[in-house]
């Protein structure tokens, strides 16, 4: 066991053992000593590298050292997550690190019951993990407060920017301790979410930077095939055909989207279930849970799920359509490729799709290698140039030919056609004569 590891409580080290860690990502390694020591960390690193283990893991040992009591509806540790799968995620992790531990963890979130999660506080908590709009609402009610916590943990802080949940963090920072470790973890550090991170963590922390000039997992084979948009679907269905292709990620651009693709590949033979923002907790649980245990071959999921989804041995991560951001195309592809895996990412690009592949290249400073061999190849999506390939052509008007020489040219002027009357004119009742014999 790395030395890094041995710095954790027994029983934590048994429960790594069990979780098969061996060897701590860079990300481990450069953050875990910092926070075992209580100093504030800034961390930007890639998706999938372990970000998750390396604030856990030091801060239950924190929690154990000090021998604190878990007080009803006072948490002493909180990790703000986006997403309810990100969330979800987290709180399975704690649960494993901490099975040896006397230290209860609550995951809380949005589209479920809210009472369990009452239930689970009054009881009292080590470790919440919460989204931030159900944990004020839980805060509203008065089933939490936070005036006993010890350290906080923003985790995914650039998605956190994306999804507007900025006013909700503020008012959560200001009900938190002056006098608290913060830990702030992001895979992007644009001028918003270190500006967020100035409001965050008020003494100078530890920054980490892991491979920041690199936005791309290296182990992910990525390739282009350039196809018109009405074949899409059946190059989507060759690609799932591949006996390679048994855990596969397709991200269409639409919820609705999403929907009828997943409809379409089950009734052709591909198990496929749909995750997307619009689904109940309970449908987006059932997919996931699906997908993990290999009853659901594809997952088809809008970018809701391009974060927080950690399921390993994803073969392919397809993108159906590319993204509006080219930084989203990295989130989706980092699903594949996890724990030292390799991972193929693929994307089916149309004539319409030239301007946005153009910016994912500018993005990850590669030019992505495209595959002609493939059955379905268009030339005419591959040479498609600059903006008027983003969008359709525009109709033109029907100009009057002109007459030819020495043909007659009618002098007369077309007819305008008389106003059309206002609704209430044309269906109004006749006037009724007056009742009786007329004079």
């Amino acid at each position: 066991m790395s030395q890094v590891f041995d710095l954790l409580h027994p029983q934590l080290q048994r429960a790594v053992k069990e979780k098969g860690y061996t060897t701590p990502t860079p990300i481990q390694r450069e953050a875990m000593v910092p926070i075992l020591k209580g100093r504030d960390v800034m961390g930007c690193a890639q998706t999938g590298t372990g970000k998750t283990a390396a604030f856990c893991l030091p801060l239950l040992h924190r929690l154990e050292q000090q021998h604190v009591g878990f007080r009803p509806g006072r948490p002493r540790v909180l990790v703000l997550a986006p997403t309810r799968e990100l969330a979800a995620q987290i709180g399975e992790h704690l649960q494993a690190y901490a099975k040896y531990q006397k230290t209860p963890c609550a995951t809380v979130f949005g589209g479920v019951n809210i009472n369990p999660q009452i239930d689970a506080l009054k009881k009292g908590i080590g470790v919440l993990v919460a989204t931030p709009g159900r944990l004020l609402d839980l805060m509203g009610q008065g089933a939490c407060q936070l005036n006993d916590i010890l350290a906080v943990v923003l985790d995914e802080a650039d998605r956190m920017l994306d999804m507007g949940f900025l006013p909700d963090i503020k008012k959560i920072l200001v009900r938190l301790p002056q006098r608290r470790q913060s830990l702030f973890f992001s895979a992007t550090l644009s001028p918003e979410v270190t500006e967020l991170a100035q409001s965050f963590i008020r003494t100078t922390p530890v920054e980490i930077r892991i491979d920041p000039g690199v936005p791309t997992v290296e182990r992910i084979r990525q390739q282009v095939y350039f196809v018109d948009k009405e074949n899409k679907y059946a190059l989507l269905k060759w690609v799932l055909d591949s006996p390679k292709c048994f855990r596969v990620i397709v991200f269409p651009r639409m919820k609705h989207g999403a929907d009828r693709l997943a409809k379409q590949l089950t009734r052709d033979g591909f198990p496929a279930m749909a995750l997307h923002g619009d689904k109940s907790q309970g449908a987006r649980t059932r997919a996931l849970e699906g997908f993990r245990s290999g009853k659901v071959q594809v997952l088809v999921a809008t970018d809701i799920a391009a974060r927080g989804i950690d399921v390993d041995d994803v073969t392919h991560v397809i993108n159906y359509d590319l993204p509006d951001e080219p930084e989203t195309y990295v989130h989706r592809i980092g699903r594949t490729a996890r724990a030292g895996a390799e991972g193929v990412a693929l994307s089916l690009v149309c004539a319409h799709d030239r301007n946005a592949l153009r910016e994912i290249e500018k993005f990850i400073r590669k030019t992505l290698p495209w595959d002609a061999e493939q059955p379905l190849h268009s030339d005419a999506a591959r040479t498609a140039m600059g903006a008027a390939a983003s969008r359709p052509p525009k109709q033109a008007h029907a100009r009057p030919q002109r007459a030819a020489a020495g043909t007659p040219v009618s002098s007369k002027k077309p007819v305008p056609k008389a106003p059309k009357q206002p609704f209430y004119q044309r269906h109004q009742r006749p006037k009724r004569g007056p009742v009786g014999p007329q004079k």
